[in-house]
């Protein structure tokens, strides 16, 4: 490794769309002309749409790749993001004790950009009484500080009082990212990551804050972020229900239609629509037994058949569920 590249060791969580997570920090730290190495506290499934789910490595491995890493490269900046476990935080607060790094740079990951809540209690009164006394410089999101701080509920707190509660922990520095700009997915990993590789530089906290904000500045205005294929999918989901809602309506036929996993197309009309692919597939089929109820002559049964139910019986279950009355019942109720 040529000893002229100044190394930051990254400590957060695998990110498989790149956007945040150790994959974006080696990203921002490579493209700022630092070299990335790296320690994986989770891996975790997840999409464009959100984290399916996480498994937190265990804590003999993160220290042995903490041990690793440090022993032969000797990074001069540690960044952490993603800490899920009491026992990997004291793992992490041993190192930075015991090999003291010219900085330590934390953005606490208690929620994830679509809300997902990533910290429990416990995890976080360890990292207000142990970590945050040793970190140069703690870069929190508004979403993320009233947890940080220990506030509970929907009390609000103005800035200045957030930044007095958090130095009252010890913080040196502390960067309050500002709640008037919209927040993007993995927009304060790459910040934290940029001011690591700044300070790894030589620079003072000012100077990386100043030029890791207008490195940020940069990449919204190129508007790269990885698209996935959710309103694309989501519309053809759509077609496809009012295509086949008459003979089928097995969320799993659909994304087989679709050629993607029922998970996968969940996550997409929770995110669109608020509401379950079962849940619109229903609305739909409702939809056409009501105007079958309406318009022509079909007897019940007629209708059951014609439209998949085993039974009459079955039918009138079913749209009784939907709407609160059998067919019968709902056909004499609008004549």
């Amino acid at each position: 490794m040529n000893s002229h590249i100044q190394t930051i060791l990254t400590i957060s969580g695998s990110d498989g769309t790149g956007e945040s997570g150790v994959q974006a920090d080696i990203k921002t730290v490579s493209a700022l002309g630092g070299y990335a190495v790296s320690v994986i506290t989770s891996v975790t499934v997840q999409n464009t749409v959100g984290i399916q789910r996480f498994f937190d490595i265990p804590v003999d491995v993160v220290s042995g790749q903490i041990e690793a890493i440090i022993n032969d490269v000797q990074p001069t900046v540690f960044k952490i993001g993603m800490v899920r476990s009491v026992e990997i935080l004291r793992v992490l607060i041993d190192a930075i004790v015991r090999y003291q790094p010219r900085h330590v740079i934390y953005d606490p990951i208690v929620f994830s950009s679509r809300g997902e809540r990533l910290m429990g209690d416990d995890v976080l009164a360890q990292v207000r009484q142990m970590l945050l006394p040793l970190c140069s410089l703690v870069i929190v999101k508004p979403h993320d500080a009233a947890s940080l701080v220990g506030i509970r509920g929907k009390q609000s707190v103005e800035e200045q009082e957030m930044l007095q509660r958090l130095r009252a922990f010890g913080c040196r520095e502390v960067l309050l990212m500002d709640d008037r700009s919209p927040i993007l997915h993995g927009q304060s990993n790459t910040l934290s990551s940029a001011i690591a590789t700044f300070l790894a530089q030589g620079k003072t906290v000012e100077q990386a804050i100043s030029q890791a904000r207008s490195y940020i500045s940069q990449q919204i205005m190129r508007a790269d972020n990885l698209q996935g294929r959710s309103p694309e999918l989501y519309n053809d989901f759509i077609d496809a229900v009012h295509l086949h809602c008459h003979t089928n309506s097995d969320v799993a036929f659909y994304a087989d239609c679709l050629n993607v996993s029922s998970r996968y197309l969940a996550q997409v009309t929770r995110r669109i629509a608020g509401k379950s692919p079962k849940e619109i597939i229903d609305e739909c089929v409702v939809e056409v037994l009501v105007r079958q109820l309406l318009t022509t002559n079909k007897t019940v049964q007629e209708i059951a058949y014609e439209y998949g139910f085993s039974s009459q019986a079955h039918f009138s279950r079913y749209f009784k569920k939907q709407k609160g009355m059998t067919p019968s019942a709902f056909r004499q109720n609008k004549e």
